[in-house]
């Protein structure tokens, strides 16, 4: 039974003082360990009040928001205001419903059976820039490599083209600089500042969002073009228009395509490197991927129709998702004073709905913190309690990605660990960090070995 990295649980004030000391960023330094345990209350000490919602019934109220009640977080809507603006990811309200109805036939566009042969085209580079690392042996960047990856594969599903190798790389150090230093994850902001404070962001951070935005805008520039023709995922938002005939603005548009850009390229890449590096620490889990692969589909390629027959495979990615969730927090903020369930809640509070706290509960898992992937076999459903488990939200915010990287995970793992054996340098390193997603402290340093080499 492997129990994967995570920060040991203390009690409140030591959590406290242990993620002011650490200034990294960290906030699951900032859980104690009731946290655990308990369905609804405090978490912590702050000047605003943050509330902590466990009980998936409670959950459900507080994203499904039929009142209105629980907007998205101030200060995440701050935070990403520099990188998305105000599109679909943080908007409320009428601006939210106008903006989902223009993008939803975009969002029909992800269909995976549409989409498979971008994954495989970019698992394919990927095979080839590993064998490559193969003949060298030189350690290399898991994270970075999954990046890149998960990049490539939307950008050829939402703009009809690759990411230039470059071009990755800077996203992915631009992102990395955003998610450490923007101020969302201001560990004394989050304790000592009232609701809707309006912060700042550093220039950097603002640098670095100007950099993503200028990569994106290359992109979009190719669509919008005299004479431009295509039938992607980018051209169905180019084209869209609300009930008054108004399309997006330029700007608008990178700000639609960027949630698409970020939530199918960072979401997955977080993901995904949870993924190999947790299969590469167990080498008995990798002899029954590849024995499931091996069943299924031989030496012959991974379809689409193979992805959906192999459940081993595909509920590693759902353990995976359950113990490093991408979206570690989902915070919204009361509007006004109201109460969920039974307990009281002030208006400015911060609520705190943690898919990463939720995935550990004591209450809803046995065994939390070990990684099991049987727990999602058809016979121990029983063991599931319903409602908490949500790694891709759930009401009408719900990862409209969800099958896409789903079947992505599955076609990355069944291909490249059938062919390829990794090696964590540094395993006792790794630990997780969550700022905007569920990321390693440092990046997951690795070595390859084609098993067929050519």
């Amino acid at each position: 039974m492997y129990c994967p990295p995570r920060p040991t649980p203390r009690p409140a004030l030591v959590a406290l003082i242990r993620a002011a000391l650490e200034g990294e960023g960290n906030l699951l330094g900032l859980l104690p360990n009731y946290a655990y345990q308990m369905d609804i209350g405090p978490l912590g000490y702050s000047r605003r009040s943050t509330v902590i919602v466990n009980r998936p019934d409670l959950v459900r109220h507080v994203l499904l928001d039929p009142e209105d009640v629980f907007p998205k977080s101030d200060l995440m809507v701050n935070a990403l205001a520099p990188l998305i603006g105000d599109s679909i990811f943080v908007s409320s309200g009428t601006t939210w419903r106008r903006q989902r109805a223009m993008v939803d036939p975009a969002l029909s566009m992800m269909r995976v059976n549409r989409a498979f042969p971008a994954m495989e085209a970019g698992c394919a580079d990927c095979e080839a820039m590993l064998a490559d690392r193969a003949k060298n042996g030189a350690p290399f960047s898991l994270d970075l490599m999954m990046s890149h990856l998960t990049a490539d594969i939307i950008c050829r599903t939402v703009f009809s083209s690759g990411l230039a190798t470059r071009a990755a790389h800077d996203v992915f150090d631009a992102f990395t600089l955003f998610e450490r230093s923007v101020a969302q994850v201001e560990i004394r902001r989050l304790i000592m500042d009232k609701a809707w404070t309006r912060v700042p962001q550093k220039q950097h951070v603002l640098d670095a969002c100007t950099r993503i935005r200028g990569h994106l805008g290359d992109l979009l520039d190719g669509h919008l073009a005299a004479g431009a023709r295509f039938d992607d995922i980018a051209s169905a938002v180019v084209e869209a228009r609300d009930g008054a005939g108004r399309a997006f603005t330029r700007e608008e548009l990178i700000d639609q395509l960027g949630v698409l850009f970020l939530a199918g390229h960072e979401t997955s890449a977080s993901a995904l490197t949870w993924v190999f590096f947790l299969l590469a620490m167990q080498p008995h889990m990798v002899s029954r991927v590849r024995a499931e692969v091996d069943s299924v589909v031989g030496e012959g390629p991974v379809s689409f129709e193979a992805t959906k027959h192999l459940p081993f495979v595909r509920n590693v990615f759902r353990e995976t998702l359950r113990l490093y969730p991408p979206i570690t927090f989902l915070p919204r903020v009361a509007s006004e004073a109201t109460r969920i369930g039974q307990y009281p809640v002030r208006k400015g509070a911060l609520i705190m709905v943690a898919p990463w706290v939720l995935h550990r509960h004591e209450k809803y898992w046995r065994n939390p913190g070990v990684f099991d992937p049987d727990r999602f076999l058809p016979e121990r459903e029983a063991e599931l309690t319903p409602g908490s488990y949500i790694p891709f939200g759930i009401g009408p915010r719900i990862c409209a990605g969800a099958a896409f990287a789903t079947v992505e995970a599955v076609l990355l793992i069944a291909r490249l660990f059938r062919r390829f054996d990794f090696t964590v340098l540094s395993p006792a390193d790794v630990q997780p960090a969550a700022r905007l997603t569920t990321r390693p402290v440092r990046q997951v340093m690795v070595r390859v070995v084609d098993r067929y080499p050519a």
